[in-house]
């Protein structure tokens, strides 16, 4: 008996040992077992030993190795069996790069070949996989949920950028759910179909249908997409939902060594440039893997514009486009045409490297070029961007990039542009490209000619103009000539691009030569010198200043957001000396004394075009001219500009004060203020008021002056000293003395008159004396006329009447009726003196030669009677 329960503890202890060494070696077999349904060449690696927990068989670490190259790690694996097998994975980690390396070996017999028997091994299995990375396509990574038996597979992915939900029941595939976020801030794309698998799972579906709908980028419309095939053909059908012809119809064909796309069509009619055309693509031995895979094509693009139609076409292969090292030969050639612009394209190329890091590099003789019309004004002669020898990879692009510009403006002038520089793996804000840029043209409105030249580069975050040079050799314009204009930069402008602390700097100087006009001002060499500080070319803060030989400098500063220039300015008060040089020297003008100051606000934007307001203030304006002195000259101007529209007088109307004018006539206390808007309307006139100058002895005023004017506005004369008037223009013939009043009402835009029904009296007596020699020369000239005359060599005026009208031709009409009494040797007579006169102020001032034109009258119409009185008794009166 004791043999016998020796045989049965033994038995007990090989079952109990035997399924322990099994787990415990599961490192050493499992790799084994797979191998027989593993691609030869390819392993299972458990660098970690599988442990046996309460729940069930925890793999720590697994992967799967196509030579020395990992295809698949597995970590974190779990097997249990609560009621049916359940597989938990934390991750499983692809490499797209190793696919390319499985060998091409025939699979083990003990194999499964069908899709059938493939299923029927299937265990009823739950798997669970919290992460699948699939490298280099990171972002696409998510959560997988499978449930299988042998009659039913469901599957369910979930990731950020695409979701997939499907059922696989025998040969029929069937999709539910299938959402892929493609674009950025774009709906995910949505498709659900049936599939029907073929037999032996080494190959396309057989058959199957699907259907989706897009929406297009930044387009409106929906766009349905169809796929359906049977028999290893099938069609893909694009159509928008508004256009009954599709945007893109690709029929092909697939066999078992060539896949193929004949004849296919392909058009796009939004964003205002339909594009529109044909391509086919062959695949050879597709089946072999993308190492062994033959692939070529072509594709056309067809374009309209004002031009006429263009014709690109994009023909690759033969090559291959591999994991591992792509070899695709390709030429772009032809032309394309958009409004008025062509381009032209010859553009021999070579793509090479993986698919995961493909490098282009554009062949010797690879130049594209373009022509035509980019605005109404502007046509380009020609542009020219040879690319021979430029590489284009994920990281940039690497090589020299050159562009040449001819173009011309029908009224600016024409000009020609180069830039020339070299770039390492440059892309905006990442890498580095170094360029200069230089050229020349001319600047046709003002007679000019200029050029421009300077360098830079961009490297990674970082954009730095080293140096800028550009100018006029002149800028002349109607009387205005400017010497030498030129723009230089007095430090680097450097941008930097950072999207956390964004910064822009630099300094710049334009400085001209002297300035003059055609009448003889000169402005002396100016500079302006600025500093620029911000975030970036939209939005920074500038300031600098502003100065002409002696005049300034006038500090401006401000800021731009991009949208609206704001600024301010301001000149410090100055001595009015300073413009002496505007002075033209014909003018003989020498200014002696007085201080000017003036702010200004402004701003600018494309919708509100150009606004600004302020004031400037001269005190104490003092000028010598040889036949006149001005002094004590007080002027304020408030001001506000906006829309083309001055508006004068903001807080307070514009100041006009002169302490004197002393010319042949003197003037004092000069006084005028103006309010309103230039130009005026209806709705907003423009004032002049309260002017006032004290004059011969008396005041002239005027006391509002409207524009538009239905009134005329009357000036009025007050006790202006004849006496004083006869002296300044000094006349020998004559002489006058006692006040004169009056009113002239003034017009500015009447159709007729300057001054209609203008009037002047005496207030106060008056005397007029002839000259005895002017008296005394018509008496001898005219006999006839002699005794009238006598009536005039003294005449006390107790009446004067005159009345004045001025066209808008300077025709000058005054009629005077005069009263009085003449003493001529004790005796007394009474005169009434009727006068008429006409002139031309226009042609000639004839009035400073009154004095001529009274004596030429009296000569030919006074014809007196003569009447003797005793002095002391009263006389007829003479008519």
């Amino acid at each position: 008996m004791k043999g016998k329960y020796k045989a049965v503890l033994a038995l007990l202890l090989l079952l109990t040992l035997v399924p322990l060494t099994l787990i415990m070696t599961l490192g050493l077999w499992v790799p084994t077992l797979a191998g027989i349904w593993l691609p030869v060449g390819t392993r299972i690696a458990l660098d970690k030993s599988p442990r046996l927990t309460r729940d069930g068989l925890h793999i720590p670490e697994l992967r799967y190795l196509v030579g020395d190259c990992q295809l698949a790690k597995v970590t974190e694996a779990g097997l249990s069996h609560p009621s049916r097998w359940r597989l938990n994975v934390g991750a499983i980690e692809l490499d797209s790069a190793c696919l390319a390396k499985l060998p091409e070996a025939q699979q083990s017999p003990a194999a499964p070949k069908t899709l059938a028997e493939w299923q029927s091994m299937l265990p009823n299995t739950w798997i669970n996989i919290d992460k699948i990375i699939l490298s280099p396509w990171q972002e696409w990574q998510g959560k997988l949920s499978v449930s299988l038996t042998p009659t039913l597979q469901q599957l369910r992915y979930q990731g950020d950028k695409v979701t997939f939900q499907g059922h696989l029941r025998g040969q029929t595939l069937t999709v539910s759910e299938l959402e892929v976020s493609a674009f950025e801030q774009q709906p995910p794309v949505k498709l659900v179909g049936e599939f029907t698998l073929p037999l032996v799972p080494d190959g396309l579906p057989v058959s199957g249908h699907a259907v989706t709908t897009l929406s297009l980028p930044q387009e409106p419309s929906l766009v349905d997409a169809e796929i359906d095939w049977r028999d290893n053909a099938g069609q893909l059908v694009v159509m928008a939902r508004d256009n009954p012809d599709p945007l893109l119809d690709l029929p092909w064909e697939v066999t078992r060594q060539q896949f193929t796309i004949s004849d296919g069509r392909w058009a796009w009619p939004y964003q205002g440039f339909p594009l529109s055309g044909r391509m086919g693509l062959k695949i050879e031995n597709w089946q072999a893997g993308t190492e062994n895979a033959v692939v070529s094509g072509r594709l056309n693009v067809l374009t309209q514009g004002d031009a006429g139609k263009g014709n690109a076409v994009l023909a690759f292969g033969p090559g291959k486009l591999s994991m591992d090292n792509s070899e695709m030969p390709l030429q772009v050639t032809g032309e394309a045409k958009q409004g008025d612009l062509i381009f032209y394209a010859i553009l021999p190329a070579q793509l090479t490297g993986s698919l995961a890091a493909p490098q282009l590099d554009f062949a010797p003789g690879a130049l594209l070029r373009s022509r035509g019309r980019v605005i109404d004004s502007l046509d380009i002669d020609e542009i020219r961007w040879p690319l021979a020898g430029v590489k284009v990879t994920p990281r940039g692009v690497d090589g020299r990039l050159q562009a040449i510009l001819r173009a011309h403006e029908n009224k600016m002038g024409d000009f020609v542009l180069h830039l020339d520089g070299m770039a390492n793996d440059f892309l905006p804000d990442a890498g580095r490209w170094q360029w200069r840029y230089w050229g020349t043209g001319s600047f046709t409105p003002m007679h000019a000619h200029w050029d421009v030249a300077g360098r830079g580069e961009w490297h990674d975050e970082t954009i730095t103009l080293t140096d800028l040079s550009t100018g006029f050799d002149q800028l002349q314009y109607g009387t205005m000539k400017v010497e030498n204009p030129r723009l230089i930069l007095e430090q680097p402008v450097v941008w930097v691009r950072d999207a956390k602390k964004p910064a822009l700097s630099g300094a710049l100087s334009f400085d001209a030569g002297k300035t003059t006009f055609t009448g003889g001002s000169v402005l002396p060499p100016s500079t302006l010198k600025f500093s620029v500080e911000g975030r970036d070319p939209t939005f920074f803060q500038y300031k600098g200043d502003l100065h002409a030989g002696a005049i300034g400098p006038v500090r401006v500063n401000g800021r731009w957001d991009g949208l609206r220039l704001r600024g301010q300015a301001w000149w410090p008060k100055q001595s009015l000396t300073v413009f002496q040089p505007l002075i033209p020297p014909e003018w003989k003008m020498k200014l002696r004394e007085g201080e000017l100051y003036a702010q200004i606000a402004y701003s600018a934007a494309e919708e509100q075009g150009f606004e600004a307001g302020g004031h400037g203030v001269l005190k104490g304006g003092s000028a010598w001219m040889p036949d006149n002195e001005i002094n004590g000259v007080d002027f304020v101007l408030p001001f506000r500009f906006s829309a083309g529209v001055w508006q004068l007088g903001t807080r307070g109307p514009v100041s006009l004060r002169i302490a004197e004018v002393v010319n042949q006539v003197t003037a004092k206390n000069i006084t005028a203020d103006l309010q309103g808007n230039y130009p005026w309307s209806e709705e907003d006139p423009l004032l002049l008021s309260d002017v006032s100058v004290d004059l011969l002895g008396g005041k002239v005023t005027m006391q509002q002056l409207r524009m538009p004017q239905h009134d005329p506005a009357l000036l009025r004369v007050q006790n202006i000293s004849s006496s004083e008037l006869i002296s300044a223009v000094n006349p020998k013939q004559f002489a006058m003395s006692g006040p004169v009043s009056g009113a002239l009402p003034l017009w500015l835009n009447n159709e007729k008159w300057i001054i209609k029904d203008g009037w002047l009296t005496n207030p106060g007596p008056m005397t007029l004396r002839i000259d005895k020699d002017t008296a005394d020369a018509v008496v001898k000239d005219n006999m006839a006329a002699g005794a009238a005359i006598n009536w005039l060599r003294y005449m006390e005026i107790a009446h004067s009447w005159t009345k004045i009208n001025l066209d808008n031709l300077g025709v000058l009409t005054m009629q005077a009726t005069i009263a009085g009494s003449s003493r001529v040797d004790g005796k007394v007579g009474r005169v009434n003196l009727n006068y008429t006169h006409e002139e031309n102020v226009f042609t000639l001032w004839r009035s400073l030669r009154f004095g001529d034109n009274l004596q030429a009258w009296l000569e030919q119409n006074t014809a007196l009677p003569e009447t003797h009185c005793p002095e002391g008794k009263e006389c007829e009166e003479p008519q």
